[in-house]
């Protein structure tokens, strides 16, 4: 890397750890203010409260980190145009092109390492700290999984009252179907266990429907033990209870994939995947949107300017983005295009100005 490479990387690093120490700070504050009303009960301190909002925080990072980058190579630049230090650099020789390729560059390893802690640090800190309050307030770890669900396997239909903790359920129906629309037979069963693999429901009643003469014949059996297979596991199961946005990218495609290959609805996973897809890409063109703003008034820029151009520019493609999805859901829109238009209409407009700005 060139020394100049380096220079800007460092301008650009620090005021993207500025900007992230304070929005992550202003966003863990309000969450402490949310705590405020709960500490005292059972055995919910202070220090449960802090230690809660400090597991926290990597999710926090995760969620900011577009807008993070975004204003932190806004105001890297906009440090260097004020210093006239950029109409240095292009003096000598440095394009508009080269200077932009250098800000995507520390924009893509800094949005790398944070994808990195929000997809596998993030979500294990997060389940953690809910487990963790939970307990603190004198809940139990267990009462945040008690809840019933549908899921389809195969030709069968499983119904939980109560899922436990994933492995243990309490008041299990299964149907089974021989053809689309021809019960075979339905069991019953208190309790159930799931080894991520099979369902063993224990104490069973088993009624079996026979349809072949004039009227149905139902026989009725007590057993010990009915022992089911599954293609479902249990990240599955937990992740029944999670909202898409707070899966992460991997258990969002298994999920799909496992819908998908039971004919099932999965739009609204779908809509979120292809975002987490085309957050990259989407960040790509915020700052190639936000480049020109910067080069194009060397003189006149100001700070407020350039932080509200970065705020105004995340909540414009956060609007759209959302706005896309509602809509590709509202109108049965193809998913993946409803996520990617938006990117690629700026994206295009974005390089357009940056070619007027580079050719002056």
């Amino acid at each position: 890397m060139k020394i100049l490479d380096r220079y800007i990387a460092k301008t650009i690093l620090k005021y993207s750890l500025s900007v992230m120490v304070i929005l992550v700070g202003i966003y863990a504050f309000f969450k402490f203010l949310e705590e405020v009303n709960d500490i005292g009960r059972a055995g919910y301190t202070l220090l449960d409260a802090l230690v809660y909002i400090g597991l926290l925080i990597p999710s926090m990072a995760y969620m900011l980190s577009s807008l993070i980058i975004l204003l932190g190579s806004i105001l890297g630049l906009g440090y260097l145009s004020s210093n006239s230090e950029l109409i240095i650099m292009r003096g000598s020789g440095n394009s508009v092109m080269d200077i932009t390729k250098t800000t995507l560059k520390i924009s893509l390893v800094f949005i790398a390492v944070m994808i990195i802690v929000g997809e596998s640090v993030s979500p294990i800190l997060s389940d953690y700290a809910k487990n963790y309050r939970s307990q603190a307030l004198g809940h139990g770890s267990v009462t945040s999984n008690q809840q019933g669900f549908w899921i389809k396997d195969s030709g069968n239909f499983i119904h939980v009252d109560q899922n436990i903790d994933g492995k243990v359920f309490n008041s299990v129906t299964l149907i089974k179907l021989n053809n689309p629309g021809e019960l075979d037979s339905v069991v019953f069963s208190s309790s159930a266990n799931f080894d991520g693999q099979k369902v063993d429901l224990q104490g069973s009643n088993s009624y079996q429907f026979d349809s072949s003469e004039r009227f149905t014949k139902i026989d009725r059996q007590e057993l010990k033990k009915y022992t089911i297979e599954v293609a479902f596991d249990q990240e599955l199961i937990q992740s029944l209870k999670k909202e898409p946005s707070s899966l992460s990218t991997w258990k969002l495609f298994k999920h799909i994939r496992f819908l998908s290959g039971n004919k099932l609805s999965a739009d609204t996973y779908e809509v979120e995947f292809y975002s987490r897809i085309m957050k990259p890409l989407t960040l790509i063109a915020m700052i190639i949107l936000a480049i020109p703003f910067v080069f194009g008034s060397l003189r006149n820029s100001t700070l407020g300017r350039k932080i509200f151009m970065g705020v105004a520019l995340s909540l414009f493609f956060e609007l759209s983005s959302r706005i896309g999805g509602m809509l590709s859901l509202r109108f049965d829109l193809n998913h993946l295009l409803s996520a990617s238009l938006p990117t690629a209409v700026v994206f295009l407009v974005a390089m357009l100005m940056l070619y007027r700005v580079s050719i002056r």
